[in-house]
Formats: C-alpha cells, sequence, structure tokens
C-alpha cells in the first residue's frame, strides 16, 4: 500500500479567513433586510394569484360564490405584504439615508413601492358592491384598472429592486 502526498491545493490546515468586515448598520437594520428581502418572495405570485382570482370572478353581482372571498382574502394578504414591506424598507431607507452608493435606485423603489400600496388601499376601497347593482360594472371597471395598475407600478419596483443594486 502506497501512501499518496494530498495536493498542495488541499490543505486541511488552512489559516482562518479573516473575518468580513462590520457592517455600518445595526444588526436591527440587517433583520429588517433580511424580512424585507425574503417576504419580498411572495409579491409576484400574488400578485398573478390575485389577478387570476379577479379574472375568474363572474361579471353578474351577487354569482361570485367562494371565488370572491378568496380574491378578498389574497388581497388582502397583499396589502399586509405591502405594508410588512413599507414599514421595513422605509425604516431602512431613512437609516441608510446618508448612504450615497445607489440613493437614486433605493429611492426610486421605495416610491414606487409606496405609490403601488397606495394604489392596492385604493383598489379595496373600490371593490363592487352586490348592494348597488346600478354602478357594480362602472364599480368593477374602476377596481380592475386600479388593480392592474398597481400591479404594474408594484411589478416595476420589484423589478428595480431585483436587477439593480440597492446596496
Amino acid at each position: 500500500m502506497q501512501l499518496r502526498a494530498a495536493p498542495a491545493s488541499h490543505n486541511p490546515f488552512r489559516p482562518p479567513q479573516p473575518p468580513a468586515p462590520p457592517s455600518p448598520y445595526s444588526r436591527a437594520y440587517e433583520l429588517r433586510q433580511d424580512i424585507h428581502k425574503y417576504a419580498s418572495y411572495a409579491t409576484l405570485p400574488l400578485f398573478a394569484a390575485e389577478y387570476a382570482l379577479g379574472q375568474s370572478l363572474p361579471s353578474e353581482p351577487g354569482r361570485s360564490g367562494s371565488t370572491r372571498g378568496l380574491h378578498a382574502a389574497v388581497g388582502t394578504g397583499l396589502v399586509g405584504l405591502f405594508f410588512l414591506n413599507t414599514a421595513t424598507g422605509g425604516w431602512n431607507l431613512w437609516q441608510s439615508r446618508h448612504e450615497t452608493n445607489h440613493r437614486t435606485t433605493r429611492f426610486i423603489h421605495g416610491a414606487l413601492m409606496i405609490a403601488s400600496t397606495a394604489g392596492f388601499v385604493a383598489t379595496a376601497a373600490s371593490a363592487p358592491s352586490h348592494h348597488n347593482p346600478s354602478s357594480f360594472d362602472h364599480d368593477r371597471t374602476v377596481h380592475r384598472n386600479l388593480a392592474i395598475a398597481s400591479i404594474t407600478v408594484g411589478t416595476a419596483g420589484y423589478l428595480l429592486a431585483l436587477f439593480r443594486p440597492l446596496d
């Protein structure tokens, strides 16, 4: 049995790597950043689900069954997600306001997401009611247009954060 020497690149006794430089931000900042980042992964699937559910609702008032309730539940989840991300992202934006790297991108992302949040609140407020059948078609059109505009603005802000560095 012959023993071979390990290749030079495989040294089990490597010296320890120096620690990463400390972050200029607090642990709370980093925790909020993680919450913001991981919660954001739900954004596009919720957009798609909400749009699909909205499109599947019947055009007659009072004939939607459980789909209407599911549409309202997903919409509520979407508004909740946006409020969570507005709180975590806004707080971190404020804490990093003196950082000059990618400042414009961060502010544009924040403005788009806040506008989208406001649009979703307006969308929820404009939901058509089967109690007022005379304006149902008009209310449904306004609700749909607000939802599509909010999804579009939110997707633009999301993609900006995804493809442009914010840190």
